[in-house]
C-alpha cells in the first residue's frame, strides 16, 4: 500500500471516528426532544439511507446487479443489524449515560472485538495474530479508555 493510500485510509477511518461521538450526541438529544429514542434513531437511520442511496447512484452503484444478493451469507445480509443496535443503544444512552461514557465503552468494545476478528481471521477479514506488541497497544488503549473513563466521572471539586 503508497503512502498515499495510507494517508487516505487513515484520515477517512479518523473522520469517522470523529463522527461517531457527534451521531450519538445529536440522536441522543433528538431522543430527548422526542421523548423517544426509537423515533429518533428511525429519523437518524433514514437519513443514513438516503445518504447511502445518493451516494451509491451518484457513483454508478444503479448499474448493481441485484442477482447477485444470492452470493451473499445470510450473516453478510444482517451486518445492518449492528449498525442498528448501536444506533439504538447510543441513542437511548448518550443522554442518559453521557455521550463520553456510552462512546469510550464502545470505543473498548470495538477494541476487543476487532482483535479477535483480525486475530482469527473471523467473517472473511485478513489474519493478524495478535502478538505481544499488538497485544500491548491493545491494552493501552484500553487503559487509556478507563482513564479517561475515571477522569470523566470523577466528583467535580469546588
Amino acid at each position: 500500500m503508497n503512502t498515499q493510500t495510507l494517508a487516505f485510509y487513515a484520515a477517512l477511518s479518523i473522520v469517522a471516528g470523529v463522527l461517531i461521538p457527534i451521531m450519538a450526541a445529536l440522536s441522543g438529544a433528538m431522543g430527548r426532544t422526542f421523548d423517544n429514542p426509537q423515533i429518533a434513531a428511525l429519523i437518524v437511520v433514514g437519513g443514513a439511507f438516503a445518504m447511502v442511496a445518493a451516494f451509491t447512484f451518484a457513483t454508478g452503484g444503479a448499474a448493481f446487479d441485484w442477482r447477485m444478493l444470492k452470493q451473499a451469507s445470510a450473516l453478510q445480509l444482517v451486518a445492518g443489524f449492528g449498525m442498528a443496535f448501536y444506533l439504538l443503544s447510543i441513542t437511548f444512552l448518550a443522554p442518559r449515560f453521557g455521550v463520553g461514557n456510552a462512546v469510550m465503552l464502545v470505543v473498548a468494545g470495538q477494541i476487543a472485538s476487532s482483535a479477535l476478528i483480525d486475530h482469527f481471521g473471523l467473517f472473511g477479514a485478513p489474519h493478524k495474530p495478535i502478538d505481544v506488541m499488538r497485544a500491548s497497544g491493545l491494552a493501552i488503549m484500553v487503559i487509556g479508555v478507563i482513564i479517561a473513563q475515571m477522569a470523566a466521572n470523577k466528583p467535580a471539586v469546588d
